[in-house]
């Protein structure tokens, strides 16, 4: 036994140099594709006539406009995210503690809505909410333009977020825990309040910061729904950008920005690490049971009819919207996706599905790639150089996708990194959104790897390479799948960098529902919910699937 471990002590050095040598193609990926394309749009927009205008900074955050910007971007981030954990925490529980019949395709049906595109999701409340929407016909109430369409649509957006994130650890906390206390005389208030609680609280808070985070930068939903009036900090770095072509005010904004999500990371780290910290947890299947007594099953039924309201209706209307033509209901709206007609596209709409599946292939390959590697070089935890790593690749779901975007056209456009005419630029920008996903399912799995396993692997002569092939690989494959269908989810939907570098003969399916809302008339309006339903079936039926192949025992990360 202490030969081995002396076998193991002499390989460490040499497993730590293989860690680093994992760490070295997402390193290299993010800085070119990430970190190059952000500095030389921010720096563009400050260095100007040869010097630095730094006075500009306080020039823009002095503007009277600017600083309602900034209010309204924080302030619709605190009440969304109140507003979801307020609606989601019940859905947490129910889905981690009680067990019931179709639970499965629930829980996929509450996380559709967060890979669709946030374009659709703004077009599925704007199908509702909006000017001929559901309660316009039926009551005449319009909330098109008005903060509570935004929040709702937040929530609808990040319900899973809290569900899968907080529900993830409730349903493996172990309940006798929490019996043991209302043994000793604690009420059930009391038990939960003392016992469960603070074993949740940095769930809980991770979940209401990734919230935040999503909140702070959104940009789809507003822009949709919050007219002139309402603009986020995403939305203003693209109006500045793309309508004024102000780049000095959009390289503050986006400085701003890339500050306040630096921040948020920050302690989004901590809470995974307190997270991370010793809490007895057991098998979730374990700690599901049916509903008992009259509280659940209320509770049950609270829930159901949150989702029915909350994700279903907004869904159901879009549908219903799809098909409601000027001929009554049929078929119309989608049969003229197979025209160009309209003049929208120098391609018909349809191209945009396969353009977008084939985006999305590329893009979940790459994620997959540049994720495994960093999962992998993660496992072992470290000090700050990894930790700093683990920050750097959470960067792009809160830095400004239009910078990125607009980046990638003034910078990879000269050898040996021309790549404005090339299909995978697209790809490109896609997956520099689903690594992060790769990343947080499959490091909590393969730190959940018995390292006694790897090191008897070492013992007997296997390079790191192989050990993780033998030994990780086949314990981490469904967590594989699930985080491939995640990539591929949510790389269908992203919008805000795509819709800079896709070319209008290769329209992806965000950037042409987009389109044909910013073009007048019922055809482009009922082609735009045609194109935002397909979308939604395709981003149903990867997360019906993932459900199935999701692993029984053990968790499969944050999301």
């Amino acid at each position: 036994m202490d030969l081995a471990r002396t076998e193991v002590a002499a390989k460490a050095p040499s497993r730590n140099a293989a860690r680093l040598g994992l760490m070295v193609l997402p390193v290299v990926f993010f800085g070119v594709f990430f970190a190059y394309p952000v500095v030389a749009i921010v720096g563009r927009g400050l260095h100007v006539d040869g010097g630095w205008q730094l006075g500009r900074i306080t020039e823009v955050l002095g503007q009277s406009d600017i600083r309602h910007v900034l209010w309204f971007t924080v302030w619709q981030a605190l009440a969304s995210t109140a507003l979801t954990l307020l609606l989601a925490l019940p859905g947490a529980y129910v889905f981690a503690r009680l067990d019931f019949p179709g639970k499965q395709v629930l829980r996929a049906v509450v996380t559709v809505p967060f890979v669709l595109p946030t374009v659709v999701v703004g077009t599925a409340f704007l199908a509702l909410l909006g000017r001929g929407g559901l309660l316009d016909e039926l009551w005449g109430v319009r909330l098109d333009t008005t903060v509570w369409a935004i929040l709702l649509a937040h929530v609808f957006f990040n319900y899973a977020v809290v569900v899968r994130t907080v529900g993830g650890l409730w349903a493996q906390l172990d309940p006798r825990q929490e019996e043991a206390a209302r043994m000793l005389g604690a009420s059930r208030l009391a038990a939960w309040r003392r016992v469960t609680l603070p074993a949740l609280g940095p769930a809980v808070a991770a979940a209401a910061l990734m919230v935040f985070l999503f909140t702070f930068t959104s940009f789809g939903v507003v822009q949709i729904l919050g007219g002139p009036g309402f603009s986020t900090l995403e939305v203003e770095i693209y109006r500045q950008t793309a309508q004024i072509f102000d780049l000095p005010t959009a390289a503050v904004l986006t400085l701003v920005q890339f500050a306040a999500v630096g921040l948020i990371l920050a302690v989004h780290a901590w809470t995974v690490r307190r997270r991370e910290s010793a809490l007895r947890l057991v098998d979730a299947a374990q700690t599901a049971r049916r509903p008992r007594g009259a509280g659940q099953w209320a509770l049950l039924g609270g829930v159901l009819g949150c989702v029915v309201v909350l994700v279903l209706l907004p869904l159901g209307v879009l549908v219903a919207r799809s098909f409601d033509t000027a001929d009554g209901f049929g078929l119309g709206y989608y049969r003229a996706l197979l025209s160009s007609d309209g003049g929208t596209f120098l391609v018909p709409p349809i191209d945009a599905i396969g353009n977008s599946l084939e985006y999305a292939l590329a893009a979940t390959a790459i994620a997959l790639l540049i994720g495994g590697l960093a999962a992998a070089a993660l496992t072992r935890r470290a000090g700050r150089l990894v930790r700093g790593f683990d920050a750097l690749l959470m960067l792009p779901l809160g830095v400004s996708a239009v910078t990125v975007g607009f980046g990638f056209l003034i910078t990879l456009d000269r050898p040996p990194l021309d790549l404005r005419a090339s299909w995978i630029l697209v790809p490109l920008a896609q997956a520099l959104v689903g690594v992060p996903f790769v990343v947080r399912t499959m490091l909590p799995v393969l730190r959940a790897v018995d390292g006694r396993l790897r090191e008897a692997a070492a013992v007997l002569g296997a390079s790191p390479l192989r050990a993780w092939r033998e030994v990780d690989l086949p314990m981490v494959r469904r967590a594989l799948l699930v985080a491939a269908g995640f990539a591929f989810a949510v790389s269908l939907g992203e919008f805000g960098a795509t819709v800079f570098i896709a070319r209008p003969d290769n329209p992806t399916l965000p950037v042409a529902v987009a389109r044909l809302l910013g073009r007048a008339g019922d055809l482009n309006y009922g082609q735009a919910m045609a194109l935002s339903t397909i979308l939604m079936l395709v981003c149903a039926v990867c997360l019906l699937l993932l459900e199935r192949i999701r692993p029984a025992r053990a968790t499969t990360g944050e999301f």
